[in-house]
């Protein structure tokens, strides 16, 4: 793989991590003349949510912006017709290489490259490409910001859960997992925020999760004495 270069765009942060996404060497220059930002996106349907890379012509503005899959895609297979349209092949929504991408019919479901939500998602490249960037300075500097985000089915903020469909994404960083029904991810038992698609991701954050993690304190109500 000599020569092989690969594009890392900082998308900014959304539902609580900073986003990242992979662009082929030849479609880098898009920097130059784009602007890039971190998009999420929920399913009406109670199909969970993902966080797409949305990007537009910095003299044009963001009103004529589009997803970075479908410019890309039209940048180098044509347009995109109507009914149809443009998925990632591994599942990773924010790995935006050409050959990740594929186009198919609205009402046929993608099937998932095997092993996409199992441990063999770290061999992706997606995954070893962030997993090589250094800490982000507001995780370091700012920890409260870094807790995973909550979302209703209108994909609406929540400042913290409510009754009602809401989603956690997955804490550790080249994870881009988002829950797809109620309390799917296991949380944190210690500081009881931290959400996690599974052990695997779990135990590979907890290197840098363990330096903000703090035990959840009973709230005064609980602690109180029961009046006799």
């Amino acid at each position: 793989m000599a020569g092989f270069k690969l594009g890392i765009v900082r998308l900014g942060r959304a539902a609580g991590k900073t986003k990242y996404s992979l662009l082929d060497e030849r479609d880098i220059p898009l920097v130059e003349n784009y602007a890039f930002e971190a998009q999420v996106e929920v399913d009406k349907d109670g199909n969970g949510a993902k966080v797409f890379a949305f990007c537009w012509e910095i003299e044009k503005g963001r009103a004529l912006g589009n997803f970075v899959h479908n410019i890309l895609w039209e940048r180098h297979c044509g347009g995109i017709a109507p009914g149809y349209k443009v998925v990632h092949k591994n599942g990773v929504t924010v790995d935006n290489r050409l050959e990740n991408l594929t186009l198919v019919a609205q009402t046929k479901p993608l099937k998932i490259q095997e092993g996409t939500k199992t441990d063999s998602r770290e061999n992706n490249l997606y995954w070893i490409a962030i997993q090589q960037l250094p800490p982000d300075p507001i995780d370091e500097h700012f920890p409260e910001m870094s807790q995973s985000k909550v979302y209703n089915a209108n994909g609406e903020e929540m400042e913290e859960e409510e009754e009602g469909t809401i989603y956690y994404e997955c804490h550790y960083p080249p994870c881009t997992l988002i829950e797809e029904e109620m309390h799917q991810f296991s949380i944190c038992g210690r500081c009881q925020q931290a959400r996690y698609c599974g052990t695997r991701c779990q135990q590979k954050d907890w290197p840098a999760h363990k330096k903000r993690c703090r035990e959840r304190r009973k709230n005064a109500v609980e602690d109180s004495s029961v009046d006799r």
